[in-house]
């Protein structure tokens, strides 16, 4: 009788799985832009606090429950379980688009890994504090930000979900769901076991980011997935069966099912790339395909906020992602669809010289000025843009603006191919990162709470050794 071949575990899970537990992170550039990078996302956090739309979802499930060595919320009072905590967290992260950005073939947000990171290392290093051990120091959470983005980011270099309509967040849940399950002490058995199963869950639909949908889920989508992650993490802890071939098992695998049988690859070694490759959002919480438009309709708002009314029509010229994700003509329904326009991001820059939240909000896009210039722009797709975004020693996010006047003449072609908060511009983005996040913090906090937050957090070489429950301490009342 002929034998049956074992299948073998998909080599991604393992490779995964291994990088988790035994890679060693050395880069000291990658710890500091971590170090940036949480405290960049925790103000965005605080900053979100602001909105009822996004605080109205956040708390337990249930009202008044009550959790033993709970996860503490930033900024709240709500005390949660781990799994309803990094919703909470990852909820208030996203909620207005102004944490950081990796851009490829794959679009995303890696510090939303965060929302599951930060809930597991406090509940965690609480139940060690109980038992009179050390709890989990602001480096070791650093440690699994950047191996978190590290998997999100490669995954995303070459492996893309929006060509096939899934969104991007199932890249959060495949990168919490390793790292938080190693820091509940998991091994290769369990991460492997908990990485299969987020495989299996499958992703949402991008639908809710798009035309007619576009929708307020895509702010909370990532609380979502970081808060599946910590779940199918508790599982695995607990014995829990994974799938070997949760991806390539034919007919019936992610990859057959879902990637038109292609294979979900890692175009390059896990190592500490993604983190020191990644975009912040300095200057604007827009999405970040147009980041270098909304750069540049600022720098050209002074030449034409006194002749807004003579102007015949705006070019712009951009990458052909951005074309694909943001060029939108017609009208806008939310907030949700504005900060996702081109466009408008565009003519919000040129009339005002700047751009915040509000000016998605209803009231602020009853301005007609808005869009009567949507409909003087012409976008077209410069390519080298296009290979410039794609290719990996410049990852550029370039987009060109002019404004054409009805008398024939014109402004010069403003063009920005790298944002402020890409590697290129990092060391003019740290100092505007801590103003950015000292804003953001006071919009909560009193002045002289803001002051010992930031004196607390801002630097690197102190913070690193701190407990992470007093970091979280920090932003609690």
């Amino acid at each position: 009788m002929e034998s049956v071949k074992t299948n073998q575990t998909d080599q991604l899970l393992e490779e995964i799985a291994d990088y988790v537990l035994n890679k060693e992170i050395t880069s000291e550039e990658a710890y500091k832009t971590a170090h940036h990078v949480l405290i960049d996302t925790i103000g965005c956090g605080i900053l979100a606090l602001n909105y009822p739309e996004c605080t109205k979802l956040l708390g337990p499930i249930v009202p008044g429950t009550v959790v033993p060595n709970g996860v503490r919320v930033p900024g709240t009072p709500h005390v949660l379980d781990p799994v309803q905590g990094a919703f909470n967290i990852g909820t208030m992260i996203r909620w207005l688009d102004y944490n950081d950005t990796w851009l490829a073939a794959e679009w995303g947000h890696p510090s939303d890994n965060l929302g599951g990171i930060l809930a597991v290392a406090d509940y965690v290093s609480q139940l060690r504090q109980q038992k009179g051990e050390a709890p989990l120091t602001v480096e070791e959470v650093l440690e699994m930000s950047i191996k978190a983005h590290e998997i999100q980011g490669i995954l995303a270099l070459e492996n893309s979900l929006n060509r096939v309509g899934l969104d991007h967040v199932l890249y959060v849940k495949i990168a919490t769901t390793a790292v938080v399950t190693k820091m509940l002490g998991g091994g290769k058995e369990e991460i492997v076991n908990a990485l299969s199963n987020a495989w299996i869950d499958n992703s949402s639909l991008r639908t809710y980011r798009h035309f007619p949908n576009t929708g307020s889920r895509k702010s909370w989508a990532a609380g979502d997935a970081t808060s599946r992650a910590v779940r199918l993490a508790l599982m695995a802890i607990k014995g829990e069966m994974g799938y070997q071939t949760a991806l390539s098992a034919e007919g019936w695998g992610f990859q057959d099912v879902l990637f038109k049988g292609k294979d979900i690859v890692l175009s390059r070694p896990l190592e500490s790339y993604v983190m020191e490759n990644v975009l912040f959002k300095v200057s604007f919480p827009a999405e970040f395909h147009a980041q270098t438009a909304a750069e540049a309709a600022v720098q050209l708002h002074p030449e034409v906020v006194d002749r807004i009314d003579e102007i015949k029509e705006i070019t712009i010229a951009t990458h052909e992602s951005a074309i694909r994700i943001i060029d939108k003509k017609g009208p806008l329904h939310n907030p949700a669809d504005r900060d996702h326009c081109l466009q408008y991001i565009t003519a919000v820059g040129l009339l005002k010289g700047n751009i915040v939240a509000e000016d998605y909000e209803d009231d602020a896009a009853k301005d007609p000025r808005i869009d009567e210039l949507r409909d003087k722009m012409t976008v077209t797709e410069n390519k080298r843009y296009t290979e410039e975004y794609l290719d990996s020693e410049k990852r550029s996010i370039a987009n060109a603006v002019q404004v054409h006047f009805t008398d024939g003449t014109s402004t010069e072609m403003v063009d920005c191919e790298y944002p402020l908060g890409h590697r290129f511009r990092r060391e003019e983005a740290f100092p505007q990162i801590i103003k950015k996040y000292e804003a953001n913090v006071a919009t909560q906090f009193t002045e002289k709470q803001t002051a010992h937050i930031k004196k607390q957090s801002v630097n690197y070489d102190t913070i690193k050794q701190m407990p992470i429950t007093d970091f979280i301490e920090l932003f609690l009342d």
